[in-house]
Order: C-alpha cells, then sequence, then structure tokens
C-alpha cells in the first residue's frame, strides 16, 4: 500500500507514458531556441525532466542525536499549507519540504483509528516520494515528531473537513447481579 501511496504523488503522465508522450526539455548549450519536447523515459543521466523510471521513494532521514523509540511515519500536505501549518502547530517536530510536499514526522500508527483528510498523505515508515526533500524544521528539544493529533486537527481545519475517528466498539457490559 506505501508504494501505491507514493505512486499516486507522481503525475499520472508519468506513472503510464503513452507511446507520444512528452515533456518540455530545460535550455541548454545544445538547444538555444528554447523548450523542446523529449519523449519520455528518454532522460540523460543529468537531465531535470521527469522521468518514471527516476521517480522512486526516499525515506527521511531522522537528525543525529535525536531519539525514534516510537518508530516514524510521516505525514505530508501539499506546499500551500506549509507555512500556514508550521506556524500555527504549538509544538514541532522534524518538517521537510520540497517543491511540492511538506512532510511531518509522527510516531508510527499515527494513522490509527483515523483518516487523514485529503488532500494530506500518510506515508508509513517516512518513505515519501523521492523529489529531494530537506529538512527545514529541526524540533528544539531531542524528540523527532510533531503531535499527530493536533497536527490531524489543523489539516481538517485547513481543508475545511470535521474531524472523524472510529472509537473501537465497547465491550459488552455484564451485570454483577
Amino acid at each position: 500500500m506505501l508504494r501505491s501511496m507514493a505512486t499516486l504523488l507522481i503525475p499520472r503522465s508519468a506513472r503510464k507514458p503513452s507511446e507520444n508522450a512528452t515533456v518540455p526539455r530545460q535550455r541548454g548549450a545544445s538547444d538555444p531556441k528554447g523548450l523542446q519536447a523529449k519523449p519520455l523515459g528518454s532522460a540523460s543521466p543529468g537531465s531535470r525532466t521527469l522521468d518514471s523510471a527516476e521517480l522512486g521513494s526516499t525515506r527521511l532521514a531522522v537528525p543525529v542525536g535525536l531519539r525514534t523509540g516510537l518508530g516514524c511515519d510521516a505525514v505530508g500536505v501539499p506546499a500551500r499549507f506549509g507555512f500556514k501549518i508550521l506556524s500555527r502547530l504549538p509544538a514541532k517536530g522534524c518538517v521537510y519540504a520540497d517543491t511540492d510536499w511538506w512532510w511531518w514526522l509522527v510516531p508510527a500508527g499515527s494513522d490509527l483509528d483515523l483518516t487523514w483528510p485529503l488532500p494530506a498523505c500518510y506515508a508509513r515508515g517516512a518513505e515519501v516520494p523521492d523529489r529531494g526533500p530537506r529538512l527545514v524544521h529541526h524540533p528544539d528539544g531531542t524528540s523527532p515528531y510533531t503531535p499527530p493529533i493536533p497536527l490531524y486537527l489543523l489539516v481538517c481545519q485547513l481543508t475545511g473537513i470535521a474531524p472523524a475517528w472510529s472509537t473501537p466498539p465497547a465491550p459488552p457490559v455484564r451485570s454483577a447481579l
């Protein structure tokens, strides 16, 4: 399932290239006229074009000295929400960002009994699409984690979705009489 979530963050045109699909190639010395179409899957080793074979996943690296005894998962949101969430959270752990997504480290299992609202993405094992995420916030203490409940409530508020989580079924009540 994790691999499929990471795949969903890759543009559809890159996941299933058609025979005629093209992407813009960066202007270079060999192409003084400007952008030129180039078939998908034929990127040269140093090229910056989108190639489905080159896009994979990466595990967010926890900075040295921080304790990860609870395991690590990550919650990602589109970059347009990044600064809003970072500025409104009372406690912040490690936060990573690339051009499209911001990722917060949370304890493993922070998705139990709740569903993170779209467009948020939950990544088990903190394995995210490899778009070059970099650390943009280092926590003050020794914990790399952002508390998941305040993060969840803030993501719900920013996306306009009411928070909802399931509770385990209550055990049957038995009379002592």
